[in-house]
């Protein structure tokens, strides 16, 4: 899909419209800001990927659990 010169001059001029000249900064800074947060999040969730033990035995992974979440009781069965 490729937009041409046309195509964007097009695309501005409807998003003129629809919001007007003066919500279009505000729009621009929200929509940076919400980049650089989703940015901030990806790079934080590398480093706290970076950080969990390495040292899980062979077949596990890192963090894994050896036990059932939720144990059922004993003695019963489910219908």
């Amino acid at each position: 899909m490729n937009l041409g010169p046309t195509e964007l001059i097009i695309i501005l001029a409807i998003v003129l419209l629809l919001f007007g000249s003066r919500k279009l900064p505000d729009l621009a800074r929200s929509l940076g800001k919400s980049s650089r947060e989703f940015k901030k999040g990806l790079q934080e969730q590398d480093e706290e990927e970076d950080e969990a033990p390495k040292t899980a035995p062979a077949g596990e992974k890192p963090g894994a659990r050896t036990e059932p979440a939720v144990k059922k009781p004993e003695g019963r069965t489910e219908p």
